[in-house]
């Protein structure tokens, strides 16, 4: 096992980086192909071609789908860049915009410090980089650079499009720190090394699973009231229909591993409950690992659970 994961070059809402230390242990020891049907920001995926990649074969791949086309376009421009200049030009599309580099000149530079953030400073510049982005009529490579600094310097690092798919959150509180730039240099090292597929479906239409290969599930937790699922984002028949989707998985004698939360702030997903029974369980957390997931709900208000058919 690495004892250091890859971040996500995006800082993607219900992003798994904290749970891999526990999440891959329960994983199979060796895959086919790796479909991770909910990739987000990524971080499984890339962080499984690292763990399964000395042993996958010449045809084996590392399939990331998402609905968002936004960050899977992302994901396929990472993956045949040039990733140096790539770094290069949204370096020089900070300067030529007027964006904060606290990297270079400190927090003190703009006249504010840490815990105040950069967003007074950050307002009128990040505002014309989201009208360039969003009036279109720019070449690839400078979209993907603009869609990136938009994740950056945008509210809460989030990815939100309106109606009539025009990016729409307002700045946040911070830059293209070293931070940010070590995360983007490490995820574009892997995306490039290992055999990555992308995929933009509904998950319901990802149906190219054989025996050998293994699907993670990372949905929605449709009883959390998560930014990314605000409004009725998921539905319980959204639930369902995965349900079905993952017995079909198991049908064809491949593994799956599904994410979810079984109970928060006191309610329970009772349509996970009554199908995870012919699975197994394991709950995540460092110190109640053995416990079942009532007696965890005693002593915290969120039970997230791994259910595996292996």
């Amino acid at each position: 096992m690495h004892k250091k994961y890859i971040r996500s070059a995006l800082n993607y809402t219900g992003g798994k980086y904290k749970l891999l230390s526990q999440l891959f242990p329960l994983f199979p020891k060796k895959v086919n192909n790796f479909i991770d049907i909910f990739a987000g920001g990524g971080v499984v995926g890339i962080n499984a071609a690292r763990e399964y990649g000395i042993f996958a074969g010449e045809h084996s791949s590392f399939i990331l789908n998402d609905i968002e086309p936004h960050v899977i376009k992302f994901f396929k421009f990472l993956k045949g860049a040039n990733h140096k200049q790539f770094i290069n030009d949204v370096e020089k599309t900070i300067e030529r915009y007027g964006l904060s580099e606290t990297s270079k000149y400190g927090y003190e530079h703009y006249g504010i410090d840490s815990s105040k953030g950069l967003g007074s400073v950050n307002k009128e510049a990040f505002l014309k980089l989201r009208e360039a982005y969003n009036n279109g009529n720019i070449g690839s490579n400078e979209e993907q650079v603009l869609f990136y600094l938009l994740i950056v310097f945008g509210f809460n690092n989030q990815i939100r499009f309106n109606s009539a798919g025009k990016y729409n959150l307002p700045v946040g509180k911070r830059d293209f720190n070293a931070s940010m730039k070590s995360k983007l240099e490490e995820f574009c090292e892997v995306i490039s090394e290992y055999n990555f597929e992308f995929l933009n479906e509904d998950f319901r239409l990802v149906d190219n699973i054989k025996e050998g290969d293994f699907v993670y599930a990372d949905p929605p937790y449709r009883i959390t009231t998560a930014t990314y699922n605000e409004n009725g984002g998921w539905t319980r028949e959204d639930d369902l229909d995965l349900f079905n989707y993952l017995n079909s998985v198991n049908a064809k004698n491949a593994k799956f591993a599904l994410s979810n939360v079984v109970i928060h702030n006191n309610r329970e997903n009772e349509e996970l409950v009554k199908w995870m029974g012919k699975y197994n369980l394991h709950i995540l957390n460092y110190n109640y690992n053995n416990s079942n997931y009532q007696s965890k709900a005693r002593q915290s208000s969120t039970v997230e659970v791994l259910i595996t058919n292996y």
